[in-house]
């Protein structure tokens, strides 16, 4: 009955740390998160990482902080979406030298083939259309419908996307 309870009462602590990593992450709070023992790259009921809440919430103090003490900047979330996505998606453009500095796959793809450049393109983020490319991702790359970022480009009727991947 006692190991029981001590087993209980362990898991408890694991979940109430693991939950902190998560809200800390989305609240930018950097002193909080370094004193909480858990692992930097669990992943919360919606499949999200710290990073990827950090980065998603523009909390950029604590995404460098993730990074620079072991968060893999990889993991993909319940869609496969990665951080890099993330800030390419929510417009987090300081998001971006930060993550490929501490060696993001620039050209990882979600599970619908999508990269962070393709989604550049479809929401019209030509700034970050302009760093991808300058930081060599790759514009052959193709989503699960067989389109690249410069015909997704085109789609959305954005001509100075257009002409950035030509």
């Amino acid at each position: 009955m006692k190991y029981s309870l001590v087993l209980m009462m362990i898991f408890a602590i694991i979940k109430i740390n693991a939950q902190d990593i998560f809200s800390y992450a989305k609240s930018d709070n950097v002193t909080e998160l370094s004193k909480v023992k858990g692992d930097l790259n669990a992943k919360n009921s919606q499949g999200y990482t710290p990073l990827i809440l950090a980065v998603y919430n523009n909390s950029y103090n604590t995404a460098k902080w993730l990074l620079d003490n072991g968060a893999q900047p990889d993991l993909q979330d319940d869609n496969g979406n990665t951080a890099l996505m993330g800030a390419v998606f929510k417009g987090y453009k300081d998001m971006i030298p930060l993550l490929l500095s501490h060696k993001a796959d620039i050209n990882m793809r979600n599970y619908n083939d999508a990269t962070a450049l393709i989604y550049a393109a479809v929401f019209g983020k030509n700034e970050m259309v302009k760093l991808l490319i300058e930081n060599g991702a790759d514009k052959r790359a193709k989503d699960n419908r067989g389109n690249t970022a410069l015909q997704h480009a085109v789609m959305q009727g954005n001509q100075e996307a257009v002409q950035l991947l030509h």
